[in-house]
């Protein structure tokens, strides 16, 4: 889905969530609550030319792989959005995680994280030299016996805690 001038972030009160206008009566919904947003999304609703940008540059990067549906990669795409221009900082909440050991290098932004319940695939959605944001791919993701990450909530990490994803047995890449 090519990014549109008349998209727009609403600030739904009722929802306690962010949501995006796609026009045309479609919305969706992010698992974003208000106290998390920064004010960005106050002043200018429009979904400006960086959104715009970032956006397209996900969905084709995600669409090269052979994993995800057309509308797939739009959720994704426009959730990593989201959470990248609207969130307010976080801190790394890397406890929750087993570090990387091995020497493979991350050479994607599909990556996997491993708790102490379950391995799971998050989209890494901006990085630095000590940690990342990423947001869960997973229909849910277990980060212990009593914390639950749901579809697209993001969490930050250090970035010793991120683990390549063996792409020869879980995505295949087109050329």
């Amino acid at each position: 889905m090519q990014a549109s001038k008349e998209w727009q972030w609403l600030r739904c009160n009722e929802r306690n969530r962010l949501l995006i206008d796609l026009g045309d009566e479609l919305q969706l919904c992010t698992p974003y609550k208000l106290h998390q947003l920064t004010g960005d999304s106050l002043p200018n609703p429009n979904f400006c030319i960086d959104d715009a940008e970032y956006y397209q540059n996900v969905y084709f990067y995600l669409q090269n792989f052979k994993v995800w549906t057309d509308a797939q990669c739009c959720q994704i795409a426009l959730n990593a959005t989201a959470a990248k221009f609207h969130l307010k900082p976080m801190l790394a909440k890397s406890w929750f995680f087993n570090e990387y050991t091995g020497n493979s290098d991350r050479t994607e932004a599909i990556i996997a994280l491993t708790s102490s319940e379950q391995t799971g695939e998050f989209f890494i959605v901006e990085c630095d030299a000590e940690s990342s944001l990423c947001i869960s791919l997973n229909a849910e993701f277990k980060l212990d016996e009593h914390l639950t990450l749901e579809p697209f909530q993001a969490i930050r990490v250090l970035n010793n805690r991120i683990h390549p994803l063996m792409l020869a047995d879980k995505i295949t890449k087109t050329a």
